[in-house]
């Protein structure tokens, strides 16, 4: 076991070192690049973090508040029946933006880019994402007044975007069983309202000390 750790601890360095993040302020240093371009265009810079998150008919029993002596019962269903929300996220000011789409894909995230594009127009947008096979620049679609970025490998503790996640499953899809796809459509898009018209709380989940303090 132990040197299965050190060779994935090994083939994590080598890459971090193919894609020159060896030092910790890899992300001042892509900032200030960005600021640049983002200067020759004579537009603000914006910087988000992008993810996608699967959403379905499966559901996982959680605890639940129930009084005392009374045993709550919870449904529970194995439907093999999905969607995907994209989202992307400024930490800064907690600006959000999402779009619902049926696969994960390369056709889907050009959509999505090319959305995020046509909502900032005005702006030059930095996104910081993983490296999912779909992210492949190579076979997507990117708009002029966006650059991307991937974040080190297998390290999504530095995307803020997984505690959106997180907080959007807990409050909107907290023990629900559905019945169709449609009725997990209509929830997502009530959650994705709710965080893009409620930018303070996008920030108090995104803003990151260490994204913050580099902006």
């Amino acid at each position: 076991m132990v040197g299965v750790r050190s060779l994935r601890a090994r083939s994590i360095r080598n890459e971090m070192e193919k894609k020159g993040r060896t030092s910790r302020f890899f992300f001042s240093k892509l900032i200030s690049e960005a600021k640049i371009e983002a200067s020759k265009r004579n537009l603000p810079l914006r910087v988000m973090f992008q993810d996608e998150a699967r959403f379905g008919r499966i559901n996982t029993p959680r605890n639940c508040w129930a009084p005392k002596g009374v045993r709550p019962i919870v449904g529970k269903q194995i439907v093999r029946e999905y969607t995907y929300l994209y989202g992307a996220f400024a930490p800064k000011d907690g600006k959000a933006d999402f779009l619902l789409l049926p696969y994960m894909n390369n056709q889907c995230m050009s959509l999505f880019l090319k959305e995020i594009s046509e909502r900032h127009p005005d702006e030059y947008i930095l996104m910081f994402w993983d490296g999912v096979p779909c992210h492949s620049e190579g076979k997507l679609s990117i708009p002029a007044n966006i650059m991307l970025d991937t974040l080190p490998p297998y390290s999504p503790d530095l995307n803020p975007n997984e505690n959106i996640w997180d907080d959007m499953r807990e409050n909107f899809f907290h023990n629900i069983t559905f019945d169709s796809m449609k009725a997990v459509e209509s929830v997502l898009e009530k959650a994705a309202n709710f965080y893009e018209n409620n930018s303070s709380i996008v920030k108090s989940i995104t803003g990151w000390k260490w994204i913050l303090s580099s902006l």
